[in-house]
């Protein structure tokens, strides 16, 4: 017997994988805004190394070698070990 408004396993199934790639986007995306980056840049003018969290696109700052970190604080003990920033 079928009831009326009954799905059939097809079709429970195909919703089954939309919710489920919908909450996997979902998912990803938030871990995505929240993944942030700090970078050592140094300063064009005053030639100090500084830690920040957004990569610079003033042309006042670059970002020193390979000055891409994943922690605030890899970031300030990689500054301490980068040539142009130790030299005084």
């Amino acid at each position: 017997m079928v009831f009326p408004g009954a799905y059939t396993l097809e079709e429970t199934m195909k919703k089954f994988l939309i919710a489920g790639a919908v909450c996997a986007f979902a998912a990803t995306s938030v871990y995505a805004q929240t993944a942030t980056e700090y970078y050592v840049v140094r300063d064009a003018s005053t030639k100090k190394c500084t830690v920040v969290d957004k990569k610079p696109t003033a042309t006042t700052t670059t970002v020193v070698d390979n000055g891409t970190f994943k922690t605030k604080t890899e970031a300030e003990t990689g500054m301490k070990s980068i040539k142009v920033c130790t030299e005084k």
